[in-house]
């Protein structure tokens, strides 16, 4: 339900029949101002084993790339396995004290992973990536900003024509090549900038590393 509401935004905004979503209040996270984060092991509900590696391996970059420092996510894991904690849903429901306690983080990124992977509908086959997060100040356990993203494969390919064969024969390549090539890799990298980049709409506020901190958003310039 998720990836299809913003599907059907994407798809308005293609078309110019809608305008952006509204701006995220972004004034907790202004207030809060962290100047360092954590990603929490993402939550999985996909049965794709290999989403929540890909999807962490991607996530950091967009982070960096806005301003913040991120907590390594080798440590992090290896921490939290040192301390008895694998599970994804266990370490979400930490309480944010014990994690600054641990860390001295000031904000956790909490992400849950929705859909990922590659599937074949009759003249399709699209590898798609749908995740959300939330960013939590560990001081005070007040919600900073959330959001969802999605992204898809076919948002790279053209129609190369041929016909109704000519399609499934495309779509039956396309999905054998990208789970071969495992294709949502470079996709959680789409979603994941979609998602948390500051330059993206109602993305991350600029971080205290990056040159533009303390501008507003690229959706607040946008009202």
């Amino acid at each position: 339900m998720l990836r299809l509401y913003i599907f059907a935004i994407s798809a308005a905004l293609l078309s110019g029949c809608v305008s952006l979503p509204p701006s995220h209040d972004y004034s907790a996270f202004r207030n809060a101002d962290p100047h360092s984060i954590i990603v929490l092991p993402p939550v999985n509900n996909t049965p794709e084993v290999i989403a929540p590696y890909s999807m962490l391996s991607q996530i950091v970059v967009p982070i960096a790339e806005s301003g913040y420092y991120v907590y390594p996510t080798a440590v992090v894991d290896q921490t939290f396995k040192s301390n008895g904690l694998t599970v994804a849903e266990d370490i979400h429901a930490l309480p944010v004290s014990k994690i600054r306690e641990i860390f001295g983080a000031d904000a956790a990124l909490y992400v849950t992973i929705e859909e990922y992977g590659t599937s074949y509908v009759v003249l399709s086959s699209d590898t798609i990536v749908t995740a959300s997060a939330s960013l939590v100040d560990l001081k005070t356990g007040t919600v900073l900003w959330q959001d969802a993203a999605t992204a898809s494969s076919a948002e790279t390919r053209g129609n190369s024509g041929g016909g109704l064969v000519g399609m499934l024969v495309e779509a039956a390549l396309n999905q054998i090549i990208e789970t071969v090539t495992d294709r949502g890799f470079d996709i959680a990298a789409l979603t994941s900038n979609r998602l948390l980049s500051s330059e993206a709409h109602n993305g991350l506020l600029y971080g205290p590393r990056s040159p533009k901190y303390g501008q507003p958003a690229p959706s607040e310039k946008a009202k």
